[in-house]
């Protein structure tokens, strides 16, 4: 196998995520809000990659010396915002990114406090004036 192909394809993969993906991608750059308040995003990057090559072997594999290469490369990135960093005067706060719920229990123990709130609310307005 011709090991200058493979290394030319993951050489070529590694620069192109390199631009995509840089330091400042995951502490980004701080964003002045006004007031004295600045906040700077905070994401988590994942990369997959995969790829793999073979040589084909010519019908004159003597007077060809050198087969011919087939392969492939992928790769993939992801970017997820995770936090912001809100900074005013000498305090600093970090506000996390709540991830969505992704099944019904999730979404009803995040309603919950929203529910009680409310059944309280009823259950207030529903009792005689004189127990208030």
């Amino acid at each position: 196998m011709n090991n200058n192909n493979i290394s030319e394809m993951l050489a070529s993969t590694m620069e192109k995520m390199q631009k995509m993906v840089d330091v400042n991608t995951i502490v980004g750059a701080p964003v002045d809000v006004g007031g004295g308040v600045t906040i700077v995003p905070i994401s988590k990057v994942h990369i997959g990659m995969g790829g793999g090559g073979t040589d084909f072997a010519t019908k004159n594999a003597l007077a060809a010396k050198k087969d011919p290469f087939g392969g492939g490369l992928g790769a993939g990135v992801s970017i997820d915002p995770v936090a912001f960093l809100v900074i005013k005067g000498d305090s600093v706060r970090m506000l996390p990114v709540a991830e969505p719920a992704s099944t019904t229990v999730d979404r009803i123990v995040e309603q919950a406090p929203d529910l009680l709130d409310k059944l309280n609310g009823f259950l207030e307005g529903r009792k005689p004036k004189d127990e208030v």
